[in-house]
Formats: C-alpha cells, sequence, structure tokens
C-alpha cells in the first residue's frame, strides 16, 4: 500500500492566507498553484545553464579576464602576468569561462588566444557598476 504524499503547506502561508491579505482562500490549492506557476515560467535546462553562467561570474579573478579580454584578445600568459596567476590557475579559470560560453580560444601556432565570445557580459558588469548598494533594508 503506497500511501499518496499531500504537499506540504508552510504555516507562514497559511497565516498569510488567513490574514486576507493574500486573495487565497484555500491554502492547498493555493500552494499548488504556486508550484504549478514555477513549472510554467521556468526551463529546468534554462536555469541549470543560468546557475552555471552566475558561478562563473562569482569569482573576482574571472571578472578580471573577461575585463581584460573585453579591451583586446590575450595569450594565457599575458593573463597569467596582468593577474598573477600560474599557467594551471589561468587555464582552470578561462575553461570554466569556455564552458558557459563567454570566452572562445583561437590557436595560432603553439599559442592560444582568448576573446569575448559574447560583449553583452561586458555590459551587464558594467550596468552593475553604476548601481550603489544599499544596505538600510
Amino acid at each position: 500500500m503506497v500511501l499518496e504524499q499531500k504537499p506540504r503547506v508552510s504555516k507562514r502561508l497559511e497565516r498569510l492566507v488567513k490574514s486576507g491579505i493574500c486573495p487565497a482562500e484555500d491554502v492547498s490549492k493555493y500552494a499548488s498553484e504556486l508550484r504549478q506557476l514555477v513549472h510554467e515560467i521556468t526551463d529546468e535546462n534554462a536555469v541549470e545553464m543560468q546557475t552555471r553562467l552566475f558561478k562563473a561570474l562569482a569569482d573576482k579573478t574571472r571578472l578580471k579576464i573577461l575585463m581584460l579580454l573585453n579591451v583586446r584578445e590575450m595569450c594565457v600568459c599575458e593573463i597569467m602576468v596582468a593577474l598573477n596567476l600560474t599557467q594551471p590557475t589561468a587555464s582552470h579559470h578561462l575553461s570554466i569561462l569556455e564552458a558557459v560560453e563567454l570566452v572562445k580560444d583561437r590557436r595560432e601556432g603553439k599559442w592560444i588566444f582568448y576573446s569575448l565570445k559574447n560583449k553583452h557580459i561586458i555590459e551587464l558588469i558594467k550596468i552593475h557598476e553604476k548601481v550603489k548598494p544599499t544596505h538600510d533594508r
């Protein structure tokens, strides 16, 4: 015999509905509607890719690499010197940026040059530079 599990409804949601602030009347039905909404507005594959993208951007070395590559295409050795990195460390960061399709590489003999694959990421970074953090929330 398999027992059907009822989706858990939080006590906070119950209090919200009972307060009258929320237009819902049936807490369980409202909880189901909220869960359904998530499925309707998200694509799991897209969310996975976005998660990897933001993880890649959540590192100051990788942000600095992107800013350098916004200036011009660079060889790994130039990135190493500019950021005082070892070759394995620079390559690790570059491979993460390549995996999320922010940078691309080009071979010229034994040299590998990196450049931005999409300059829109720099626009996003620059927009955020202009936003002043607010600490009084």
